[in-house]
């Protein structure tokens, strides 16, 4: 619903049939494929490392993998995936598999947007952290990627998923109705605008993922 026309008729024509019309039942494709010897490439476009305890991003400093090659990181693949689905309709000559290019940019949209996936190179974004989620183990970037999320679907919407994303539907209709200009242009007349969600992501993870997150902290 959210989807222009001209978006929707690209994305059901390139969505495999086996999906039957739902972008959101494939969008953990990335990482289901991460850990494949064919797509291990792909593992450091989940996130982005910035230095301990800065609390900023810089693109030209953070976005690289563990060898340095510039670029790899999820802000990086966010550009990276957009520029080639630019490309739909314009050539039969299949320069890039824009499926591929789908999957993983609705999924690293995500990521991105997660507080941890920009979190400090020393605690690889909260995963050596561990805490207590209530009674639960876990490490700090499992709570922010799962257990918030359970937590609140049990609490506030009966555990029904359809409802939460009701909520969440009814929130970027109407609640966040006026930020929807922001989002739909970037700043920079660029197709994708990534650096503002890292830089937002990061400033989130200080203020709230770390906040007294220390090793045995429980957390609630």
């Amino acid at each position: 619903d959210l989807l222009s026309e001209e978006a929707t008729d690209a994305v059901q024509q390139l969505l495999p049939d086996y999906a039957e019309g739902d972008l959101a039942s494939l969008c953990s494709w990335p990482d289901e494929i991460k850990f494949w010897h064919k797509y291990h490439w792909s593992s450091p476009l989940h996130y982005i490392d910035t230095p301990d305890f800065r609390c900023n991003y810089d693109y030209s400093r953070d976005c690289h993998n563990a060898r340095e090659e510039r670029y790899m990181c999820v802000a990086g693949a966010i550009n990276n995936y957009t520029a080639q689905l630019t490309t739909y309709g314009k050539s039969s000559d299949a320069q890039y598999n824009l499926t591929e290019a789908l999957l993983f940019l609705s999924h690293f949209m995500g990521d991105i947007h997660q507080p941890l996936h920009v979190g400090f190179t020393g605690d690889l974004g909260g995963n050596t952290i561990i805490v207590h989620w209530y009674r639960r183990k876990a490490n700090l970037h499992h709570v922010w990627d799962n257990m918030i999320i359970e937590t609140a679907i049990k609490d506030f919407y009966d555990s029904n998923l359809t409802l939460m994303i009701q909520g969440i539907q009814t929130n970027i209709s109407e609640g966040w109705s006026n930020d929807v200009s922001k989002w739909e242009k970037c700043s920079t007349n660029e197709f994708a605008c990534p650096n503002p969600y890292a830089v937002e992501s990061i400033g989130l993870a200080c203020k709230w993922a770390y906040r007294n997150a220390t090793p045995g902290t429980i957390l609630s």
